[in-house]
């Protein structure tokens, strides 16, 4: 095995075991400890189901802005660095598995982005794999989903594809707190969001809904037309 096929064969695997142990069995579990729900197709708890399961999730099911798209061009709007601005800083940070993903959140003021003259907070951040979203059809290996929220409870996330081939700054910057990651809520210490890379000239633009129960309509999606390396620096 060459050098860069087994560096990236060590991040599948790596990236798979902390990140999604099970990751065709992917869940959210209840007090119970019971699934409420699975990412996996064509189960009884599958995302095709999610509208039957809780009265509150019907959305789900009957929604008409519901996330995630295909985006083209043709579909959404490809908008450039003026209808975005973003302001982070370092803040405290910490970190924990929610079942269905592994989510980062500041403790403090780490920031905003400005979209149209309105202000919204950075919140907290978490990865996908694969890709929830798709350009042309075409998937990625990961998609980080950084959620913002204005003074008015309005949810903005700002989306961006990767695909495996450089380390990345900022999750080997965090590699210590996901080998140590689990339901319950482990300082980070000082974690600066400016260390996502991200540009600001090119985004598709739309509105949609959360990603995941209960789907709620009405978020403000900028995800970056650029696709991004990714890779541990193990």
């Amino acid at each position: 095995m060459d050098p860069n096929t087994k560096a990236i064969f060590f991040f599948v695997v790596f990236f798979i075991d902390l990140f999604f142990p099970n990751i065709l069995l992917v869940y959210a579990r209840d007090i119970g400890n019971k699934p409420l729900f699975t990412y996996k197709q064509k189960t009884e708890k599958g995302p095709a189901e999610w509208g039957k399961l809780n009265p509150q999730w019907k959305i789900c099911s009957t929604g008409k802005l519901q996330s995630p798209i295909d985006l083209t061009d043709e579909r959404v709007n490809l908008i450039h660095d003026q209808a975005l601005s973003k302001h982070y800083k370092p803040a405290l940070a910490v970190i924990q598995s929610r079942g269905h993903d592994v989510m980062v959140s500041w403790k403090e003021d780490a920031g905003k982005i400005t979209i149209h003259q309105t202000d919204y907070k950075l919140v907290q951040c978490h990865w996908h794999s694969p890709s929830e979203h798709t350009i042309n059809g075409t998937s990625y290996d990961l998609e980080l989903h950084m959620v913002h929220t204005s003074d008015s409870g309005k949810t903005a996330v700002v989306g961006v594809l990767y695909k495996l081939g450089e380390p990345d700054e900022f999750l080997t910057k965090l590699l210590n707190g996901i080998k140590g990651v689990g339901k319950k809520e482990m300082n980070l210490g000082i974690v600066d969001p400016r260390d996502i890379r991200f540009e600001t000239n090119k985004f598709y633009r739309y509105i949609g809904s959360l990603t995941i129960p209960p789907c709620t309509e009405g978020v403000i999606w900028t995800v970056e037309k650029k696709v991004f390396y990714i890779l541990f620096q193990l």
